[in-house]
């Protein structure tokens, strides 16, 4: 029996080594897969802007932590710094590294030091109109208008067919060199509602931004007639409805050049269509029907002057917000 026993534990080590050895030869024979987390790219990290409150702290220099402002300068002054530090535009790690290597250069060996935004309360964006919670909304990262359209709480029942954009410069003075209108120059964005949530638009928000979503679908009445803004629709209209609408011309009007400005769905490009009142009175012309969105300038503004007029119209409901034109 004693010897049986030493038989069946050799005959268990040797099917042991046998399974570790061909599991051994498996895990050689097979890739190893290393499940990586993902990582924020650097152009989707927070950029420290204007007016964010900054919490620094420097590893066993208590004294040297302190809580400041970033100013008008976009500059930040900390304790035993004989010259302001650059904080605007920056991430979190590019200022830490930054003070460290201020620090270094003047008293502490191996600074390490820790930049936390504490308050953001420079790069934000307007959500007005017929959404479930219009306000202001604060941007940690980059955002895409339909992540923007949740934090909202998405269209409300009232809502209409569009959302517009009016981009009019920013509360921060980062630039981005793929912004089509980084030139502080203004433009104003047209998308369906549907396109958008169904995602055969996508559109990335920038601070300064305001997203206007109206109670109805839209065309916008700019210039010498008396009752300039924002003309409802619920049917199509024409080009001579919507100016009665508005109350008809002032006596100082051109009717021979009513032009009615037309921008294509999620991008900035323009269409500036030019009609005679006078010619579509006689039949000679076709009145337009026009589409949401549309703006008829009665007047000889330039397209700047204009766009700029409906984007005043629109920041007149979003008093929170500082913008810069």
């Amino acid at each position: 029996m004693k010897y049986l026993g030493i038989t069946l534990w050799i005959v268990v080590l040797i099917v042991a080594g046998t399974c570790l050895a061909a599991a051994q030869a498996d895990a050689a024979a097979s890739p190893v897969q290393t499940v990586v987390a993902p990582q924020v790219a650097k152009s989707d990290r927070y950029r420290i802007g204007l007016q964010d409150v900054l919490q620094i702290s420097v590893f066993r220099h208590g004294e040297l932590g302190q809580r400041v402002v970033v100013g008008p300068t976009g500059n930040i002054v900390l304790f035993r710094m004989d010259r302001p530090i650059v904080a605007v535009c920056k991430t979190e790690e590019e200022l830490a590294n930054d003070i460290a290597a201020a620090y270094k250069e003047n008293f502490i060996k191996d600074p390490q030091v820790q930049v936390t935004v504490a308050e953001q309360k420079s790069q934000s964006i307007g959500v007005i109109g017929a959404v479930e919670r219009a306000g202001t909304f604060y941007l940690s990262r980059r955002m895409q208008l339909l992540e923007l359209l949740a934090l909202a709480g998405g269209p409300s029942k009232e809502a209409g067919t569009r959302i517009i954009v009016a981009r009019a410069g920013s509360a921060t003075t980062c630039r981005d060199a793929n912004d089509p209108v980084a030139d502080e120059s203004l433009a104003i964005f047209n998308f369906k509602i549907r396109d958008v949530e169904e995602g055969k638009q996508s559109f990335w928000m920038k601070p300064g931004d305001i997203v206007a979503i109206q109670d109805a679908d839209t065309v916008y009445v700019y210039g010498n007639v008396n009752d300039q803004g924002t003309v409802k629709i619920r049917e199509q209209i024409t080009l001579t409805q919507a100016i009665v609408s508005a109350k008809g011309l002032k006596p100082a009007a051109s009717r021979s050049n009513i032009r009615v400005l037309r921008t294509k769905p999620g991008t900035t490009d323009r269409e500036e269509m030019v009609f005679d009142l006078n010619a579509i009175d006689k039949g000679k012309v076709k009145d337009p029907f026009l589409e949401p969105g549309d703006i008829i300038a009665v007047s000889q503004d330039t397209t700047k002057a204009i766009l700029h007029g409906v984007t005043d119209a629109l920041k007149s409901t979003v008093p929170a917000i500082a913008y810069r034109l």
